[in-house]
């Protein structure tokens, strides 16, 4: 008897063991999830400077895992296909078509190959021409089209894209980018045999250092860095390219508004093997339109070291940039305050510089912030708006000024939370000027502007346009997006006559493109773009809002199977999706967010896709973490977190959608990360799903999303908000799956490998799925199906049909 216990105790073990590896390869979920991660992409539209063209730009299906097999060096921060000199992932454009925007006139463009993967469509300033790249299995190609006839044609190849991938317009009509050095010799090889031992040293100055991922690690990984990064500046003036300036690890190159004038920036060594190339040494340097280097703005060392806190910066100057409408005016801020705004009290904290072509006066004192500047949006030598505000507080003060008198016509218009979506004023709008930058767009001879704004409320966003008076701050409403369709604006394609593109959808329509006139209060549509999902008609969709137990305000999107009767069918098995937010402001932390109007655009890596098997998601539920009376928000982060499920799930219980004994939690990243905590402080759910977390926050000991305090300062709060710390106490199903290329700092791979070999250890009942070739999201076909499939066979056997 004790013989044939004992064969049983072991094949049961056995079984344990092989369960983990019980279907081997890739596998396939339901068919109408196949269809929906199939169903064609809408094309992307790319507007011309006039307004009048559109492109559409198609891409194909979903790449596969071959795709993403394919060589890939991960150097410096920066992952490269070393065949082709640049980016190793994402997805090429494969057909461009254009059309009028009133409707006319659509035509393919003609000339490329077959197997096009274009990328960096770009317009000249006259609207006569845009230039794109196109990868092949080699190279990166440089194209020009024809507007007018849509013939394209290659004009160069050799591209280098993997430190900067744009390519520019100037006003002449020429174009400027960066190309790999020609007859530069074969590419360095890592050796097989170790040369010594790698090496870092530290001089004992106190220093940050975030977990950044990609890191050089050896001499060789320096050689082959260099190589690939080196490149050379290009203008090409419509017959041929000429190399310009000196050579090197380009990593910027920004044109002046009138084109006679390059800001560049060239990094350089001493590498470093704790952070990526943007920390390197570094110069800034003007060039003029032949390459000469007329000035050297700014040499800045190796940043090891870098600053942790609220409003805390880098002390010297940062964030050079043109003035939009002058014609060279180079702008730049500097901290008068040492870096640290609360290292002692002061009027002024930032202080803008200017200094003007040719580049050989010294620079001027522009205008000073009381808080870290934020930015300017140019209009004319009479007008610009400041922004300026705090990390910590999440106040944004917005100004006026003359920039003729800046610092004595200094008018604020408003000052809010950033947090407060509903108070919103809106966004002053812009417009391409003779260069092609954009400048403000006013009214009524300069005395107006035109505000546009995601229009939050408690009953979600309703997009608006508005015209602001300078003068008196009256605000004069135009147009708003009005239920049952979420319509957004996206450019004023002529003000004069009151024109507006929008794009307009339902629950029910696609987006599209549409004209509408606010004078006449008609409405055009311009694009007729199909539903690619026809099999989720019938999908119910409802905004839900709620309170959590001490009053804050929350919500969530409710998704439930097309044809299901509350009444007949009774509560389901549900899902519930979530991102922690972290607030100041309780009455901010539980605002609307989102419209119930808009189309049900599925991402391929969507939890939607299980409403077609049977399960009611709660999307996008509320999880505000708040930090108020002076305390930090992840001071009660637990408690927080569960406070928020508990809420979810009883209101999707007395709505009578939802199984209370039937519901899963699930997030990716800092999602994960809260997916894992309530299995560890909650018994509310009956599974969890994981995707691409950090469960271990002493790996992450500098800070951490929006944490500013180290783990050396506060230990208790580090180890407290570690699931792993606590993975003896997770009593419910856990299924975590991570990329095996995850790029995002701090979710190393390592984060799920350790997690799940506690749970094991601790007896939890748990599955850790590596997806190869994956970075931090997911891309490739063959991963996102065997995705959904783990989804489906952990939610069904745990949840749906729950013992």
């Amino acid at each position: 008897m004790m013989r044939k216990m004992l064969v049983i105790v072991i094949l049961a073990a056995s079984a344990m063991l092989i369960s983990a590896q019980d279907k081997t390869g890739y596998q396939l979920p339901p068919e109408a999830i196949v269809s929906l991660l199939d169903a064609p992409q809408t094309p992307s539209v790319n507007l011309s400077p006039d307004n009048q063209t559109m492109l559409l730009l198609f891409r194909p299906g979903l790449p596969s895992i071959a795709d993403l097999s394919q060589p890939e060096l991960r150097l410096a921060g920066v992952r490269f296909d070393p065949s082709t000199n640049g980016p190793s992932r994402g997805q090429g454009i494969s057909r461009i078509s254009s059309m009028k925007t009133d409707g006319t006139q659509a035509g393919d463009l003609k000339g490329l190959p077959s197997d096009a993967s274009v990328g960096g469509v770009t317009w000249s300033r006259d609207n006569k021409w845009f230039a794109f790249t196109n990868t092949t299995d080699n190279t990166i190609e440089l194209w020009v089209a024809d507007a007018a006839t849509m013939n394209a044609r290659k004009i160069d190849e050799g591209l280098n894209g993997i430190l900067r991938r744009n390519i520019t317009w100037l006003p002449d009509g020429s174009l400027i980018y960066l190309r790999t050095l020609r007859n530069r010799g074969k590419a360095p090889e890592a050796s097989t045999v170790p040369t010594g031992p790698s090496v870092q040293e530290s001089a004992g100055v106190r220093g940050d250092s975030p977990t950044f991922q990609d890191l050089l690690q050896t001499v060789d990984d320096e050689k082959i860095f260099e190589y690939y990064a080196t490149s050379e500046l290009v203008r090409w003036d419509g017959m041929s390219a000429v190399s310009i300036g000196s050579k090197g690890m380009i990593t910027d190159v920004s044109p002046s508004p009138d084109g006679k004038w390059f800001l560049v920036s060239i990094t350089g060594k001493p590498f470093s093997y704790l952070v990526p190339y943007y920390y390197f040494p570094s110069r800034t340097e003007i060039w003029d339109l032949e390459g000469k280097m007329v000035r050297l703005m700014l040499e800045t060392p190796l940043r090891e070291s870098l600053p942790r806190g609220y409003d805390v910066v880098i002390p010297g100057p940062r964030g050079y940039s043109w003035r939009s409408d002058r014609p060279a005016s180079l702008m730049w801020v500097e901290a008068l305050d040492g870096g640290d705004y609360h290292a002692k009290e002061m009027k002024y904290h930032d202080q803008v510089f200017m200094l003007e072509a040719p580049f050989t006066g010294e620079p001027a004192p522009f205008i000073a912030t009381e808080k870290r500047f934020q930015g300017i949006t140019w209009g004319n030598d009479n007008l610009a708006i400041l922004m300026e505000g705090l990390s910590k507080s999440r106040v944004r003060v917005t100004s006026t000024f003359s920039p003729a008198s800046p610092q004595a016509t200094l008018k604020k218009l408003w000052e809010l939370n950033s947090d407060d979506r509903y108070n919103n004023p809106g966004f002053p709008m812009t417009v391409p000027n003779a260069w092609g930058r954009s400048v403000l767009l006013t009214t009524d001879k300069g005395r107006g502007l035109y505000l546009s704004g995601q229009g939050a409320s408690p009953e979600g966003d309703r997009p608006f346009v508005d015209k602001y008076d300078l003068r008196t701050g009256k605000t004069t409403r135009l147009w708003r997006s009005e239920a049952p369709f979420y319509e957004t604006v996206n450019e004023f394609i002529d003000p004069a006559r009151g024109l507006l593109l929008t794009v307009r959808q339902s629950v029910s329509e696609v987006p599209n493109y549409f004209i509408r006139d606010l004078k006449k209060g008609t409405l055009k549509q311009v694009t007729k773009f199909e539903n690619p999902y026809p099999q989720m008609a019938g999908v119910h969709k409802e905004l839900v809002t709620y309170k959590r137990k001490d009053g804050i305000d929350l919500s969530f999107t409710l998704y439930l199977p097309a044809g299901y009767d509350r009444a007949k069918d009774g509560p389901l098995p549900t899902i519930l999706w979530a991102y922690p937010r972290e607030f100041n402001d309780p009455s901010m932390a539980g605002q609307v967010s989102g419209s119930p109007y808009t189309f049900t655009r599925i991402s391929a890596s969507s939890v939607l896709v299980y409403v077609t098997q049977g399960y009611a998601v709660l999307n996008d539920a509320s999880f505000p973490i708040v930090g108020a009376e002076g305390k930090e928000p992840n001071d009660t982060f637990v408690e927080q977190l569960v406070a928020n499920a508990e809420a979810a799930i009883n209101k999707a219980v007395e709505m009578g959608v939802t199984d209370p004994e039937r519901v899963a939690v699930s997030g990716h990243s800092y999602g994960a990360f809260m997916t894992a905590h309530l299995l560890s402080h909650s018994r509310l759910f009956a599974a969890g799903i994981a995707r691409s977390g950090a469960y271990n926050r002493s790996l992450t000991p500098f800070g951490f999303q929006s944490e500013r305090r180290s783990f050396w300062e506060d230990p208790e709060l580090y180890l407290q908000m570690s699931p792993f710390t606590h993975a003896t106490k997770v009593k419910d199903p856990l299924l975590l799956i991570h990329g095996m290329a995850d790029d995002n700092q701090g979710t190393f791979p390592i984060q799920s490998e350790r997690y799940y070999a506690a749970l094991k250890g601790a007896g939890a009942v748990t599955r850790l799925v590596l997806l190869p070739h994956e970075a931090h999201g997911y891309s490739a076909r063959e991963s996102l199906l065997h995705m959904h499939w783990e989804y489906l066979r952990w939610l069904d056997k745990y949840v749906k049909n729950k013992k």
